[in-house]
C-alpha cells in the first residue's frame, strides 16, 4: 500500500511536470510567433545563440508576466543581475571594472546635464557608450519614465541581443563602437599599429593560424576578465605626485583644471570624491604599480619582458613633456581668469578654467563677450580632449602617427594658439 502511494505521489508529480512544461512551451511558441512578425531580427538572433541551445526562453530573462499585446509594458528588461544568475563570475568581475563606472561618470560630469537630453539618456552621443554601468532602480525608473527603456543594460553594450554571442565580443569590432573618435581613439591608433595590422592580416588569410596577432581584449581583459583598469587610466594623471619637481608641479596645475583640486587653496576639490568614487585615476602607488604589472605580464606573453618594460617606460617618460605643454597652456588661461578678462561661466566650479565641460563653453551665463572669449577654453579643451589623450595613449598603443602628428603635434599647435589667443585678448581689452 505504502508503495502503491509513493507511485502515484511520483506519476502526479511527473503529470505536473510535464503539464507545467507543456504550457511553458506553449507560452514560448506563443512568445515566436508573435514577435517573428513584430521583432524578426531579436527572434532570429535568439534562434542562432546558445540560450536557445541551453533552453534559456524568452520568459527566462523577460518574466511570464506580458503575454498578450495589451500587456506588453509588462514584460521585464533584464539588466546585469539578471545575466549574473548564470553568470556570476563575469558579473562579479564587470561591477569592479571600468567599464561599470561609465554611466556614473558621464553623470558626474556637469557638461552632462547642459548637453540635450536626447544625446545622453537618449543615447544619441555619449550616452549611447556611456549606457554601461549598474544602475539603481530610481535611476532605470528615471530613464523609463523619460521613454528611454532601452538602456537597461551592460551585457548587451559587448554581447549584443539576442544573440548574446561570446565570439561577437571577443572581436575588437565589439570595442570600436565605444573606443573611436574624437577623445579615446583606440580603435584607430590599435587597427594601424603592429598589432592591429598582423591582426586584420591574419583575419584575411596572409598571416599562419598560430601567429600572434593581439587584439584588444587579449591585453585589456585578458582570459576573460571582465575588471579591466590601465595605469594611467582615462585621465592621464596620478597620484602621489612624482618626485621631479616640475611635472609634479603641472600634474596638480592639471588636478586644479580637473577641479579635483582647489586652485585657490590646493585643497580637495569637488571632483576628487567622483574621482575616488569611480575609479577614474591610480590614487597610491602600488595602485599604479599593480596595474603596470599586469600589462607587463600581459606583453611578455608575446615580447621579452625586459622589452616590454623598456617600451612602457618610454610612454611613462613621454608624460612630463605633454604635462609641461598641457599646464603651460592651462596658466595661460588661468591668467585672463584672474585678470577678469574671461567671467567664470556659471556652471564652472571655481574662476578658472574647467577641463570636464567639453565644448559646452559659449553660452553658459555669466559670460562676457562668450563668442570670442570662449574660444581660447575650446581650444585648451581640445588640446586636452583630444590631442594630449592622443599623444599619450598613441605612444602605448604603439601608434607612431598617433603619438605624434595626431597628438604631441597638435599639442604644441594648440599652445601656440592659445598664447596667440591672450595676447589678442590682452591687447583689444577696453577697461
Amino acid at each position: 500500500m505504502n508503495k502503491n502511494w509513493k507511485f502515484k505521489v511520483l506519476i502526479l508529480s511527473c503529470s505536473m511536470f510535464l503539464i507545467t512544461a507543456a504550457n511553458q512551451a506553449v507560452a514560448e511558441e506563443a512568445c515566436i510567433t508573435c514577435h517573428e512578425k513584430l521583432t524578426p531580427g531579436q527572434v532570429q538572433d535568439w534562434r542562432v545563440s546558445m540560450h536557445a541551445e541551453n533552453a534559456v526562453t524568452c520568459s527566462s530573462c523577460h518574466g511570464e508576466e506580458h503575454t498578450t499585446a495589451e500587456d506588453a509594458n509588462k514584460a521585464q528588461f533584464p539588466d546585469e543581475k539578471t545575466c549574473a544568475e548564470c553568470h556570476e563570475d563575469q558579473f562579479n568581475q564587470f561591477s569592479k571594472g571600468k567599464h561599470n563606472y561609465g554611466w556614473s561618470s558621464l553623470n558626474a560630469i556637469p557638461a552632462t546635464h547642459l548637453a540635450p537630453d536626447e544625446l545622453m539618456e537618449g543615447g544619441g552621443g555619449c550616452g549611447g557608450c556611456h549606457n554601461m554601468g549598474i544602475k539603481t532602480e530610481a535611476q532605470k525608473k528615471e530613464q523609463r519614465d523619460k521613454g528611454y527603456r532601452y538602456q537597461n543594460n551592460s551585457c548587451d553594450e559587448c554581447h549584443t541581443r539576442h544573440s548574446f554571442s561570446k565570439k561577437e565580443a571577443l572581436n575588437p569590432r565589439a570595442c570600436q563602437q565605444c573606443h573611436m573618435g574624437y577623445d579615446h581613439p583606440q580603435w584607430e591608433m590599435w587597427s594601424s599599429s603592429k598589432h592591429g595590422a598582423r591582426y586584420l592580416a591574419k583575419e584575411a588569410g596572409d598571416l599562419p593560424e598560430g601567429a600572434a596577432a593581439p587584439k584588444c581584449q587579449d591585453c585589456h581583459m585578458a582570459n576573460g576578465d571582465h575588471n579591466n583598469h590601465t595605469a594611467w587610466g582615462f585621465l592621464g594623471v596620478r597620484l602621489p605626485l612624482p618626485e621631479d619637481e616640475q611635472w609634479a608641479a603641472d600634474q596638480v596645475t592639471i588636478l586644479k583644471a580637473l577641479a579635483v583640486l582647489n586652485p585657490e587653496t590646493g585643497e580637495p576639490g569637488p571632483v576628487l570624491p567622483a574621482v575616488k568614487e569611480l575609479d577614474l585615476a591610480r590614487l597610491t602607488k602600488e595602485a599604479w604599480q599593480k596595474e603596470r604589472d599586469k600589462m607587463i605580464t600581459i606583453c611578455a606573453g608575446c615580447h621579452s619582458e625586459s622589452y616590454a618594460r623598456e617600451r612602457l617606460a618610454l610612454g611613462d617618460s613621454m608624460m612630463p613633456k605633454l604635462d609641461r605643454m598641457m599646464a603651460d597652456a592651462i596658466e595661460t588661461v588661468a591668467a585672463l581668469y584672474k585678470d577678469g578678462l574671461i567671467q567664470k561661466p556659471a556652471d564652472y566650479p571655481f574662476n578658472y578654467p574647467f577641463l570636464l565641460t567639453f565644448m559646452e563653453t559659449g553660452g553658459a551665463e555669466g559670460r562676457k563677450d562668450f563668442n570670442k572669449l570662449s574660444f581660447i577654453d575650446q581650444v585648451l579643451l581640445q588640446m586636452y580632449m583630444k590631442h594630449r589623450m592622443r599623444a599619450y595613449q598613441g605612444f602605448f598603443h604603439i601608434n607612431p602617427d598617433y603619438a605624434y602628428w595626431y597628438g604631441y603635434s597638435e599639442m604644441t599647435k594648440d599652445l601656440g594658439e592659445i598664447k596667440e589667443l591672450a595676447r589678442t585678448i590682452r591687447a583689444t581689452h577696453h577697461k
